[in-house]
């Protein structure tokens, strides 16, 4: 049971985010529009986790690391859950965006 929370809110060992984005990592913020226009991290990419799947698109290489982030972290862990259920590989919950931007 542990186990499984821990994987759903991405929880476990701790993630370089810095080297991750050094290695071209993409940061998905999936807040809505307005929320993601009151403040976001700079290069950041603003898709609702409500319209995600049907913006797959938009997120071109499977294969490329993703951090996925939000408010406080519910929504992250949701959306990293799509990525990973559609075949990308390296997805990340980077949880609340502002707690992310400073480990960035």
């Amino acid at each position: 049971m542990i186990n499984t929370l821990k994987k759903i809110f991405g929880i476990g060992p701790s993630v370089n985010y810095s080297e991750l984005i050094k290695n071209g990592a993409i940061i998905l913020d999936v807040r809505s529009k307005g929320e993601y226009n009151g403040g976001h991290i700079k290069g950041s990419i603003n898709i609702s986790v409500d319209t995600l799947r049907n913006n797959l698109g938009k997120l071109k290489d499977k294969n490329t690391p993703i951090i996925t982030c939000c408010a406080s972290g519910m929504r992250s862990a949701t959306a990293k859950s799509i990525l990973t259920a559609n075949g990308f590989t390296q997805v990340y919950n980077g949880g609340g965006w502002s707690s992310l931007q400073n480990k960035i």
